[in-house]
């Protein structure tokens, strides 16, 4: 379930149409959850719990429900602290864990006080990446999410930072060239390499 939803997103995000089978996410979304949390306790059941989660939060933060998403972004941070308690090795759960901690750095500053009042944390953004850089370097299932999450992720810090501007949006091509490589006709990764053009050497 969880990853027909990722599907969909994925098509959504090609058509740049954040409506795109909008309620039908949200249904395997919302099955996905309720699945794992019948499932036999233990790592697999968590790992599956906190990525339905973490979709869920995406689409409920894209779609204005702010609240739902922290709720779901802090379940979905405990079930992957769970599982890496169990697994130091699980480099999937690294995604979620860098999207949560960028997301929460990154934040307005009205935001990150409500976050910590109500116990989500500060995020650091560069543990987040790092976190990033690990799920998209040594992840099984979230290898091309991951990267695709980093390069976003770059790109932000790149208009945040003026003297790592070039550097910073050059790692973020990069990453998107591997991935382009390796799926040709993904229509994401071909708007992103239009738009962000190959630095000078």
């Amino acid at each position: 379930m969880t990853f027909e939803a990722s599907a969909y997103i994925w098509w959504a995000a090609a058509l740049e149409n954040d409506a795109y089978e909008a309620a039908r996410i949200d249904s395997l979304l919302d099955l996905a959850i309720a699945r794992a949390h019948a499932a036999s306790p233990g790592p697999a059941q968590d790992f599956w719990l906190a990525t339905a989660l973490g979709y869920r939060a995406r689409q409920r933060d894209l779609h204005g429900h702010s609240w739902g998403a922290a709720k779901d972004g802090k379940a979905m941070r405990d079930a992957y602290a769970r599982v890496l308690a169990v697994d130091s090795s699980c480099s999937d759960c690294y995604l979620g864990l860098g999207v949560y901690q960028y997301g929460l750095a990154r934040a307005s500053a009205l935001a990150r006080l409500v976050a910590k009042i109500v116990g989500l944390g500060s995020g650091n953004a560069e543990r987040g990446i790092a976190y990033m850089r690990r799920a998209a370097a040594e992840g099984d299932l979230a290898r091309v999410e991951a990267g695709w999450v980093l390069a976003a992720a770059l790109v932000r810090e790149a208009a945040r930072d003026r003297e790592r501007h070039a550097a910073l949006q050059r790692d973020a091509r990069d990453e998107v060239v591997r991935l382009s490589s390796r799926y040709p006709g993904n229509p994401v990764f071909l708007r992103f390499l239009r738009e962000i053009a190959e630095p000078a050497p």
